[in-house]
């Protein structure tokens, strides 16, 4: 037994479609005039008074459903069809006031929801139907040979044709209107997209630049405060450390904060030319730093590669100072001609004394040097090996790896 149709289904039945105020001015504009030219033309057409009540109603049904046929495609229908009832019941020819069916059939293939569409299109089968029949019955008798029998199909056929015609019609516009709203929400989804890239790309740079130069401040600053008391000349160089990398931070973020604030404009982003400056920031912080280039970099590496270069050596560079136990590091750079491999290595001061074994926790330092090797066709690994903690990354600078 079928459910009957609740409070919500009811209301979606007879809710109205938005329309905007110059569009409901131009639609009830238009049925006005329609009336009054249908009005003129049925009342020209009627010899009695009841068929001028019955043609006033026909053309005032007509123009009803001319107004309500974007407003509420499924209502108008309706409408249209008790106009051609009542028509068709006093007896009365087709007149100009049916063009207002053409009308309802083409916004209702083209607005209604999916129930009204098919109902568009099955009334548009039943008054092919229906229109022979009706002419039939007021002017042609039973047809007694083929010739009329041809007439009748032709009234048919092109009674069908009209009605399809504004239907199809209707269906054409509504796959247009889809299309370009499915092609405004792929655009949409993709700019957002293209948003969230740049946000995820600004936060990495926004981490790897806070990181270490946090990093390097609070170690230059346990520094001067152990060696305060003994070596006044190593306080004063730990404090320049601090001002000058505080300073570049700064410099950093603001430039973060400028290409957030206008996603248009590109800043100039770290090379391997700054990776000398980072080196020696590193060592100034208390690193014992060991840097080996073999083989050197064939030629000029895309600057992709350069900028992820760089980071991932800022990042684990980082990581080692803040959850290194040995102050000693070593870093390899090997530039082959297809791809470029960086490895970071802290070693362990004794074996009494426990490395991490277990990657930093509690940040995102791994995860941002894992999608900055991936972004570029890499791959990045860390963890223990052979009593050091190895950070690696295997970069590709010309074919695919």
């Amino acid at each position: 037994m079928p459910r009957p149709a609740g409070p919500r289904s009811v209301a979606v039945m007879f809710a109205l479609r938005p329309l905007t105020r110059y569009q409901l001015v131009t639609d009830l504009g238009i049925a006005v005039v329609f009336f009054l030219v249908a009005l003129a033309i049925e009342l020209v057409a009627s010899a009695t008074p009841i068929d001028n009540v019955a043609g006033s109603l026909i053309a005032l049904a007509f123009a009803g459903a001319v107004a309500l046929r974007r407003l509420h495609p499924g209502l108008a229908l309706c409408v249209a069809w008790a106009a051609a009832l009542a028509q068709m019941g006093f007896g009365r020819q087709p007149s100009p006031s049916d063009l207002a069916i053409f009308a309802v059939l083409y916004t209702t293939s083209a607005y209604g929801s999916r129930r009204v569409f098919w109902f568009g299109f099955v009334s548009a089968i039943v008054g092919a139907a229906v229109v022979p029949l009706y002419l039939v019955g007021r002017g042609l008798q039973a047809p007694p040979n083929g010739n009329d029998w041809f007439a009748v199909i032709a009234l048919f056929l092109a009674a069908g044709f009209a009605l399809m015609l504004a239907w199809v019609s209707g269906a054409l516009v509504r796959t247009a209107m889809r299309a370009a709203a499915n092609s405004r929400a792929q655009r949409a989804a993709e700019a957002e997209t293209i948003a969230e890239q740049e946000r995820v790309r600004i936060a990495r740079d926004m981490h790897d630049v806070v990181a270490h130069s946090l990093a390097v401040v609070i170690a230059q600053a346990d520094g001067a405060r152990y060696a305060a008391a003994s070596d006044p000349r190593a306080t004063s160089e730990a404090l320049t450390t601090i001002s000058s990398t505080a300073r570049a931070a700064l410099a950093d973020v603001r430039l973060l904060l400028t290409q957030l604030r206008h996603s248009q404009a590109e800043g100039p982003q770290p090379t391997l030319a700054d990776l000398d400056t980072l080196f020696q920031r590193m060592r100034a912080a208390g690193v014992a730093l060991e840097v080996e280039v073999d083989p050197v970099p064939p030629g000029e590496p895309p600057a992709a590669i350069q900028l992820a270069v760089y980071r991932i050596m800022q990042e684990a560079l980082t990581n080692a100072l803040r959850h290194g136990v040995d102050p000693r590091v070593r870093v390899h750079l090997g530039w082959w001609p297809d791809r470029v491999v960086a490895s970071v290595r802290n070693a362990r001061a004794t074996a009494s004394v426990p490395a991490p074994v277990n990657p930093p926790s509690g940040g995102h330092g791994l995860i941002g040097m894992r999608e900055r090797a991936q972004l570029v066709g890499g791959h990045l690994t860390a963890g223990p090996e052979y009593g050091e903690f190895v950070v690696r990354a295997t970069l590709p600078i010309g074919s695919p790896l």
